[in-house]
């Protein structure tokens, strides 16, 4: 069983720090910024075992170097953003498969472009390590690729278990969730949920992981096909919307401009 561990770093993002039970490697994900890594790594006498890396933002991937020089350990990412990255020692990308014996487990690699061109996401049953593809309530912006590849992409993710854990990052939750209720203000799911995550940063505790089958629920920009983010979409452009990627780009532009 694998314990999952988010790291505060930089003013918002999570690294993951993934660990088998039994062993004392871990595996790092996305290491914006290498000091709470590394005090993590001393207070508890870990060994890294693998780097693992979605896309090629700085705040994804600032700390590697850092983190590389003190401990170092073979780095996966997307073969597409490899140039931009340039620190990766096995290239990856969707419908390949990684086997990370510090874990013990597999993961399937996923192609979820729109975020960033490159972007990867990997999963293993019950975790998706999902970068900046899928929030709490949210997804990432759209700055290289399109709404219809970003839509597809998270039509992908939607697919998964409901059970399966999102390790998203960044917390953006509140933001996401007062988005949400806009657009779905009698959601009952997302009031709730709004309760939850209030009551959880009260005290600094972050609001992540979540869980697919949550998000299909209160996540706008899963819910293309509910008839009231539907409603609210089509008044947004005022004409009927029934595509989902133009009702995804719609609220991914009303997103943007709130």
């Amino acid at each position: 069983m694998l314990d999952i561990t988010p790291i505060p770093a930089l003013s918002d993002n999570y690294i993951w720090i993934l660990k088998r039970r039994d062993c004392d490697t871990v595996v790092v994900v996305d290491p914006g910024e290498a000091a709470p890594v590394q005090a993590y790594l001393a207070r508890h006498d870990y060994s890294v075992g693998a780097y693992l890396i979605t896309h090629h933002h700085g705040d994804h991937v600032g700390g590697l170097a850092d983190l590389q020089a003190e401990h170092p350990a073979p780095v996966h990412g997307p073969a597409e953003a490899a140039d931009k990255i340039g620190a990766i020692d096995h290239r990856v990308a969707g419908g390949e498969s990684l086997t990370l014996d510090c874990l013990g487990v597999d993961f399937d690699v996923l192609d979820v472009p729109g975020h960033t061109l490159g972007h990867i996401a990997f999963v293993t049953p019950g975790v998706l390590l999902a970068g900046d593809a899928l929030f709490r309530g949210g997804c990432g912006r759209v700055f290289e690729g399109s709404h219809a590849q970003m839509q597809a992409s998270l039509a992908t993710l939607r697919q998964l278990p409901d059970d399966t854990l999102v390790c998203g990052g960044h917390e953006y939750t509140q933001k996401n969730l007062a988005f949400a209720a806009r657009v779905e203000p009698e959601n009952a799911d997302i009031a709730r949920v709004i309760d939850e995550v209030d009551a959880l940063r009260r005290d600094d505790t972050p609001s992540l992981p979540g869980r697919i089958g949550e998000e299909k629920k209160i996540n706008p920009f899963l819910r293309w096909d509910a008839a009231p983010a539907q409603r609210a979409a089509s008044d947004r452009a005022g004409r009927e919307l029934t595509d989902p990627a133009e009702i995804f780009g719609v609220l991914r532009d009303w997103k943007d401009a709130s």
